[in-house]
Parts: structure tokens; sequence; C-alpha cells
């Protein structure tokens, strides 16, 4: 179990309890439960087992729940707890060399690492066959970032072409123990039924949006006319572009048509 352990810290290069938040306490995790909405025909994927807490109240409503930990002695204990229940797969290993469900419908709730948000985030909405919903724990910049506030940005501008994203709690820090040094929420994020854009769309959008970022949209080195985007925008019912200095996902999206419109009545 040591060497489980060494093994994980190694893995990405600091150690694992800096990044551990544990929340244990009954009341609040029933609560997360209710809002997550699992139900009896539910399957979860939850990552990092911890201690078993959540995971075991996630047993008590779902139909199956299957979780990774990477922490070999932190899996002891998760065992220990869900000896009597049948409808829970503990894997030990690391979540970011696991093998994501290749089909069938899923659910993710997790109190993950602060550490690898990120990589996480980015594993479980690029993957194949990603869940239909995921609730997280993270931290509260991370998911202001994801969530475009105060400003979009390319990551806050890609997830939005597949997902919805809202803060469903927002965490003391007297929750968890140790207490995290930075403020936490819980997080959902929502698949859309069908994506705003699609594979080959959405590889442009994404090309739009770095150079709209990097030179501006309209204007010199931009990719259409103050007048053009303005157009585009009044049509949709949509105000100027960058009142306040702020540019929306939905305006994105709209002066991203309109340069795809222009580029294919040009061709």
């Amino acid at each position: 179990m040591q060497k489980n352990r060494r093994q994980a810290e190694d893995t990405h290069g600091k150690q694992l309890s800096d990044s551990q938040n544990f929340l244990t306490d009954f009341k609040l995790i029933q609560r997360m439960i209710r809002l997550a909405d699992i139900r009896k025909d539910d399957t979860i994927l939850e990552i990092g087992a911890g201690k078993g807490h959540l995971t075991e109240a996630l047993c008590k409503r779902a139909g199956k729940v299957c979780s990774v930990e990477i922490d070999g002695m932190l899996m002891e204990r998760a065992k220990k707890r869900l000896l009597k229940y049948d409808n829970v797969e503990l894997v030990l290993g690391d979540f970011m060399k696991y093998r994501l469900p290749q089909k069938g419908a899923y659910k993710v709730v997790a109190n993950i690492p602060f550490f690898l948000t990120t990589q996480i985030v980015e594993k479980l909405t690029q993957g194949a066959n990603p869940p239909s919903d995921m609730w997280l724990v993270m931290e509260k910049g991370a998911a202001k970032r994801f969530m475009g506030l105060p400003r979009e940005n390319k990551k806050s501008l890609a997830l939005k072409v597949g997902w919805e994203m809202k803060n469903v709690y927002y965490f003391r820090r007297e929750d968890f123990h140790p207490k995290p040094s930075v403020d936490t929420v819980f997080i959902h994020f929502s698949k859309k039924a069908v994506p705003d854009l699609n594979r080959k769309e959405y590889r442009e959008f994404q090309k739009f949006v770095e150079r709209g970022m990097k030179y501006g949209v309209t204007g010199k080195g931009g990719m259409l006319t103050k007048r053009q985007a303005s157009a585009a925008l009044r049509q949709a019912g949509m105000y100027q572009a960058y009142e306040d200095g702020v540019t929306l996902y939905i305006q994105w999206l709209c002066l991203f048509r309109c340069y795809q419109d222009m580029r294919e009545r040009k061709s």
C-alpha cells in the first residue's frame, strides 16, 4: 500500500495529501446527492473513493457505482465501509489512465483533486462516450474559468459548444478536512442533447476564437468588419459584441456563423 501511494505521488509530481480535502458530513453529502438527482437506474462513475463516505451515499441511491481510487490505504478504508453493498466496483488505479466506458449512459459525481481539475474535465468532456451529466467538487476559481466568468476564454467557449454549466452549491471551507485554502463549489456539467456545432465546425470555431482573441474579431487583423459584426448581432437580436468589454458565448457563436456564411459565399 505504501508502494501504491509513492507511485501515485510520483505520477503527478506532488503529494496527494496536498489536494485531498475530504467530505464526511452525512447531511451535507445527502444534500449533494439530492442536488445531483441520483436515481436507481443511474450508473455513476466516481473519481476518488477517499474514505468511502460519498461512495456509500451513491450506492444507496444509484443502480451501479464504479469508484476509481489511486491511494491503496484509502481504498482499504473504503472497502471496509462498503462491504454490504453489491452494486459497487472499486478500482485501484490512476483515473487519468483509467479507460472511460466505451458505451452506455453514465454520470459522474466526484470530489476531485484540485491540481488535476483541468485534466479531469478535459478527459471527461472530450471522450468518445462522455457522461450525460457531471457533478464535480472543485475550486471556485476553476469553476468560474470553465463557465467563462468574468469573461469568456478559449476553454469556456470550447466547452459551451457541447455543455451547459452551473454552480449548484457553495461549500464552506469548514465542510472539508483538512480545510482547503481556497473557496470550493459543486458544479454541474450537463451535456447538450445536440451540440451547437458539428466536429468540423467545432475545429473551425476553435481557430476562429484563437485568432479573434489574439487579433480581435473586427478591425485590423480581424475576420469581420465592425459593420458586418453589428449587422449579424442585430439580426440575431443581440446587443453589440463589445458592450462593457464583454463578449458572451452566444455572441462568439453568432459571429462565427456569420464568418462561415461569408466564406461559403466567397467560395
